[in-house]
């Protein structure tokens, strides 16, 4: 079972819609999905419909004792194959328990490893802060996906994230490989066009080669949480998201053959 972390110290760079794209291009090939809602503002959760009052039951929940199983918190959502569990509110509390309530940095590793193989892939749509809900993820994580827009000031949340990926892969002893995807690129602009090479001549090796484009389809992270679509999935973006599917999981066998 494969864990990835998408994450970005930035917000605003398609965290959510990568999180969505990709386990949807993951449910098309056959595999079965669980999508994790780790950010306090619960931009999946919102997604998929489920209101933030009365809190449902989800991430939160895994931090209390006795923790519950993934099992029993997660929904299924309109897509058959397509799971998720809920973020809630209270998810912004967890640093300050953190410091008299030890253990809380491996909750949801735990979690994930009591899951067994339920699920061929687990996602985790983290939150644009480097926390206790981030650390987490990244502990849990075999691949951290890096989500950044194609704009000047994406380049500095990259650089932070890619930082902290190393820090903790080096702290866990175990690797944990960066992969980038630029998203919301529009080859119009200078900047974008810019932006673009600027990565792909920093991060070689590391980065998609294409980008996923600007798609006034995939505006709303609802569109790829709650429509049911009988062929393939409409729009630029989408198609774009598949192509990057393509790539991750290229990279991950080559890994595996090297190893």
């Amino acid at each position: 079972m494969r864990v990835w972390a998408i994450a970005n110290q930035k917000g605003g760079v398609g965290k959510t819609t990568t999180s969505l794209a990709l386990g949807r291009a993951m449910v098309a090939r056959g595999l079965r999905v669980l999508l994790v809602d780790l950010d306090p503002h619960a931009s999946l959760t919102r997604a998929f419909g489920v209101p933030s009052d009365p809190p449902p039951s989800g991430v939160v929940d895994l931090f209390g004792a006795p923790p519950p199983t993934l099992e029993s918190l997660m929904r299924a959502s309109p897509t058959e194959g397509l799971d998720f569990v809920c973020a809630q509110t209270a998810l912004a509390t967890l640093e300050r328990r953190s410091a008299t309530q030890p253990g809380l940095g491996l909750a949801l590793s735990q979690a994930i490893t009591r899951h067994g193989n339920g699920h061929d892939a687990i996602l985790l749509d983290c939150p644009p802060t480097l926390g206790l809900l981030m650390v987490n993820a990244l502990a849990a994580a075999d691949r951290l996906i890096v989500p950044t827009q194609c704009e000047p000031l994406a380049l500095y949340g990259l650089a932070g994230m890619v930082r902290t990926g190393e820090m903790v892969e080096k702290s866990r002893q175990r690797p944990l490989p960066a992969s980038i995807i630029p998203t919301m690129y529009d080859r119009r602009t200078r900047i974008g066009r810019d932006t673009l090479a600027q990565l792909q001549d920093e991060y070689q090796g590391r980065i998609w080669s294409e980008a996923v484009p600007v798609d006034t389809q995939l505006s709303n992270a609802d569109v790829l949480a709650c429509q049911v679509f009988s062929g393939d999935m409409p729009g630029r973006a989408m198609s774009a998201y598949t192509r990057a599917l393509d790539w991750l999981l290229a990279e991950e066998q080559a890994v595996e053959q090297a190893a």
